[in-house]
């Protein structure tokens, strides 16, 4: 009945109170799209739906760029666990096509650290087989990550949808360099922390990621603890212009679904929750989240409403000079994290790769390449 309020609200009151001093902002803004097209029917029909997505998505970007000149980003989290050749084989070529990209999406039930281990490791190998995924600056293999169920690290109340209480170190130890999943309200797998960019450090008990240390500019900012997870948070807030019941204010978790694409009142919003990286507070960091494969998102993603809000970005900008959007893949946000915790200012498009160099489509990883770090 609370939809996890108590977990989230208090720390909300207090991020909305904070001053900002902001100036001319970055608004740097990621898709991460929950993309399932085995949920709903069988594989003709999740080719069928990934036909639309091959012939429409170039059509529905065409003409678009933020204020780089950056076509917009689609970064596709796909479940592992229904891994299909074909079907992971079609989403690679519309990543290849459109600059999208394709990462590690994973529903797991009273599972093991080995086998996650396992799973994971085979699901770098698969992946990286299509061109997908990333390399590190010493040639190893990294992903992006989305827990199914938004049970990261165990965090169910119940203890379902996981198992495994040291996921945070099982994701460090096979390339994992950010974890999407939140936020998770109005589920209980929420954690206290809202609207950061935070280091977790598994704890040994469930939901070790409830807090975390914030990451920081500095000119030489600490090197990353062995075992530490970097953590990417959506927008988390009350929306009070949309009621339910005509009273209650509604929660504002970055969802983009058919019943409410995004808009400039909900941009709003999310700006407005100031998630940005310690003494960088110019850089604002929009990660949303969408479940782009039932038809209903879909029609909405490639269709008017997603164009429209394309444009009122556009005019945003062009009535505000002193205000500027970046499209950017989870991978080209994790690496700007990166680069205004190094001490990075200015544009953040020259950092896209800063840290993490996405695989071309003819590169392929035969074997697995340990991380090091």
């Amino acid at each position: 009945m609370l939809k996890a309020l108590d977990l989230w609200l208090p720390a909300w009151w207090r991020r909305k109170h904070e001053t900002s001093g902001l100036g001319a902002r970055h608004v740097i803004l990621a898709v991460c799209d929950h993309f399932e097209p085995l949920q709903r029917g069988d594989k003709l029909d999740a080719l069928e739906r990934l036909a639309t997505w091959r012939r429409d998505f170039p059509k529905s970007i065409a003409g678009v760029t933020d204020s780089g000149g950056q076509a917009p980003r689609h970064t596709f989290f796909y479940p592992v666990e229904k891994y299909d050749p074909e079907i992971v084989g079609q989403i690679a070529a519309l990543c290849a096509e459109t600059g999208s990209e394709l990462e590690i999406h994973l529903h797991h039930q009273d599972d093991t650290a080995d086998n996650l281990r396992h799973t994971l490791r085979e699901a770098v190998e698969r992946l990286a087989g299509h061109g997908a995924l990333a390399r590190d600056q010493t040639g190893a293999l990294r992903y992006g990550f989305i827990h199914g169920n938004w049970a990261l690290d165990n965090s169910h109340p119940e203890g379902r949808h996981c198992g495994v209480r040291n996921e945070l170190s099982v994701l460090c130890e096979t390339g994992c360099y950010a974890d999407f999943t939140l936020p998770s309200a109005p589920e209980r797998t929420q954690t206290r922390t809202i609207n950061s960019l935070y280091y977790a450090r598994p704890t040994g008990q469930p939901k070790s990621h409830e807090y975390g240390r914030r990451v920081r500019a500095a000119r030489h900012p600490q090197s990353v603890p062995e075992g530490e997870l970097l953590l990417i948070q959506g927008p988390l807030a009350l929306n009070w212009q949309r009621k339910k019941f005509g009273v209650f204010p509604r929660i504002e978790n970055g969802d983009l679904t058919a019943a409410n694409p995004p808009t400039r009142e909900r941009l709003e919003l999310w700006l407005d929750c100031h998630i940005a990286v310690e003494n960088r507070p110019n850089w604002l960091f929009v990660k949303l989240h969408t479940h782009g494969a039932r038809p209903e998102n879909t029609r909405m993603l490639l269709g008017e409403p997603m164009r429209s809000f394309h444009r009122s970005l556009a005019k945003m900008a062009g009535d505000d000079e002193s205000l500027r959007f970046h499209y950017v893949s989870a991978r080209e946000m994790a690496n700007l994290v990166h680069a205004a915790e190094a001490g990075h200012s200015g544009d953040p498009g020259q950092f896209r790769d800063f840290r993490y160099r996405r695989l071309s489509s003819t590169e392929t990883a035969k074997t697995f390449v340990e991380p090091i770090r």
